[in-house]
């Protein structure tokens, strides 16, 4: 069998399925992709005549000439007549559950704040109760299914899914330093496991029902909920993106906000033109953030973005909810500019959904820049409209 089949470019392209898969090296070497995105370097050999895997480490911080290495020296183990698993055993120690997700999202520096707290907080509400005290390596398939089947049967049909995929990397992590020889989250099938959560999609206004809309919204006007509001309706992000806006992502100078990747439901960074509205609006609240870190920062806390909900009490409170969401300004712009004629290509840009060719990806960065930016102005200008308190020209 040939080895040395795979390369770099092979090994980096490697994107998560809906079931792990293995790419093969030859000489026993693969790399094990799992659903949750880790690539993890295992290598098969038989010894006495049974089939065995030893994990050599996670793929990129294990190299693919590190693996080829390692697999070398376990070949020349095995052809001394030798266990190359031994020393593992022989020096196996144990760690719980809890531990080892500290252990492990404490590592995790390459992900944002808000993502490891939820991971984190997801795993102490929803595992820790009944296997954080154990042994990580003697969790069973069943042990964590019986943990997860109780959120299931709770309704959070999509909350469970993302407990079990950060369980699954803590397994792995676990496995890596030797604590375990089996994820048991890799054992379960979400898919069939768990039940599905009815499709809602975001309540947005018509057209026509914008101008009462924004009378009403005018009503509200020191609360920085309404802000956020506007905000979000001149910039089509995700209340998501809006709330975890910082200070050091705006470009005044350019009239442009970047958003890094990290902040991204795409992992792709955001380029989002301001219009003379929304400046207007970041004027208004940089005058008042008392040098905070977030645009939108939480009541009397500076260190943390503004609740996930204020914009939705909002909403909730001036009359319109099952109406109107934050997030459905979004599709009331995008109807808009549709209508008007403006570049589907620019307008799918500013709603961040970017092509799977990269390649593309990056051109309509650069193409659709400054037509996103007009036609952002555009629709602001119409906003403006109705909504003389909102700044900007009027028309």
């Amino acid at each position: 069998m040939p080895t040395n089949t795979l390369t770099d470019a092979k090994c980096k392209g490697a994107k998560p399925a809906d079931k792990a898969y293995k790419l093969f090296d030859g000489g026993g070497l693969f790399l094990f992709v799992t659903p949750t995105g880790s690539r993890i370097w295992r290598l098969a050999y038989r010894l006495a005549g049974k089939q065995q895997t030893m994990s050599i480490g996670p793929y990129p911080a294990i190299s693919l000439a590190d693996a080829r290495t390692k697999r070398d020296e376990v070949k020349s183990i095995l052809r001394a007549g030798e266990d190359p698993m031994a020393p593992r055993r022989n020096k196996r120690v144990t760690i719980t559950l809890e531990a080892a997700s500290g252990e492990y999202w404490a590592g995790r520096k390459d992900l944002t704040d808000s993502y490891r707290s939820n991971a984190v907080r997801g795993i102490e509400m929803h595992l820790l109760p009944t296997l954080g005290a154990r042994d990580v390596g003697a969790i069973s398939r069943q042990d964590l299914m019986n943990a997860l089947e109780r959120m299931d049967a709770a309704g959070l049909h999509v909350y469970v899914r993302k407990v079990w995929m950060w369980a699954s990397q803590v397994f792995e992590w676990a496995i890596e330093r030797g604590f375990a020889s089996v994820n048991p989250a890799a054992q379960i099938r979400p898919e069939r496991a768990f039940g599905k959560a009815k499709v809602q999609h975001f309540a947005a206004l018509s057209l026509r029902e914008v101008p009462e809309f924004l009378s009403r919204l005018r009503m509200e006007r020191e609360l920085q909920s309404v802000l956020a509001c506007r905000l979000l309706a001149y910039t089509w992000v995700r209340t998501t993106e809006l709330r975890m806006m910082e200070w050091e992502e705006i470009d005044q100078a350019e009239g442009v906000w970047l958003i890094p990747e990290g902040k991204m439901k795409r992992r792709r960074d955001h380029v989002v033109p301001l219009t003379r509205q929304a400046m207007t609006i970041l004027e208004a609240l940089k005058a008042r953030s008392r040098g905070g870190r977030y645009v939108f920062p939480a009541e009397g806390r500076l260190d943390r973005p503004m609740s996930e909900n204020a914009v939705l009490y909002l909403i909730r409170r001036i009359g319109y909810q099952g109406r109107m969401t934050g997030h459905g300004w979004r599709s009331v712009g995008s109807t808009w500019a549709n209508e008007r004629g403006f570049s589907p290509d620019a307008i799918e840009r500013q709603l961040a959904h970017v092509p799977k060719d990269t390649t593309r990806a990056a051109y309509n960065r650069a193409e659709y820049l400054v037509e996103r930016r007009t036609m952002l102005q555009a629709w602001a200008d119409w906003l403006s409209s109705f909504d003389v308190d909102a700044g900007g020209a009027q028309g």
